[in-house]
C-alpha cells in the first residue's frame, strides 16, 4: 500500500506512561530509509526522560505547549515555534512543564533498525538521575 500520505485518522499512537507517540515516517510506515518523524504528545509533569540516540541526530520542533528540553547538562523552557538541535549520542530529555498537554515533532536521522528508531534510557545513570 502507498503511504505517500498519512492521514490523522490513520495514525497508529503508542501509548506510554508518560505521553503518547505518532510515527509519520520511517521504514515500517512509508519505507523511508533516511528520516523518522514522530509526534509526541506530553502529558502535564511528564517527559520523556534522559535518553539518547547513538547513531542519530534529532531536531524537537514545539507545536504546542512549554517543555523544559535538556541537552546534556543544559536545559531551556521551549515554547511553540522553538526548536532544538540535538547531535547523535548526545543525552537529553523533554519534560511537559505546562498546565496542558504539550506536543513536538521530533525528526530523526538517518532510519535505524526495523522501525527507525533506536534509543538509549540511560536516567537510571549518574549525573542524569540527579538532575532533576
Amino acid at each position: 500500500m502507498d503511504k505517500t500520505f498519512l492521514f490523522q485518522n490513520a495514525r497508529t499512537r503508542d501509548e506510554l506512561d508518560w505521553g503518547s507517540t505518532a510515527t509519520l515516517s520511517g521504514p515500517e510506515v512509508n519505507q523511508a530509509k533516511d528520516i523518522v518523524t514522530i509526534e509526541v504528545m506530553l502529558r502535564p509533569g511528564m517527559g520523556h526522560n534522559f535518553h539518547k540516540h547513538p547513531q542519530q541526530e534529532e531536531v524537537i520542533y514545539m507545536l504546542e505547549g512549554a517543555v523544559e528540553q535538556w541537552v546534556g547538562e543544559e536545559k531551556q523552557i521551549l515554547g511553540p515555534g522553538d526548536s532544538v538541535f540535538i547531535p547523535a549520542n548526545k543525552v537529553h530529555a523533554s519534560f511537559n512543564v505546562g498546565d496542558h498537554m504539550a506536543k513536538v515533532l521530533a525528526i530523526l536521522g538517518p532510519a535505524v533498525g526495523t522501525d527507525g528508531y533506536e534509543v538509549t534510557e540511560v536516567a537510571h545513570e549518574a549525573p542524569w538521575k540527579d538532575l532533576r
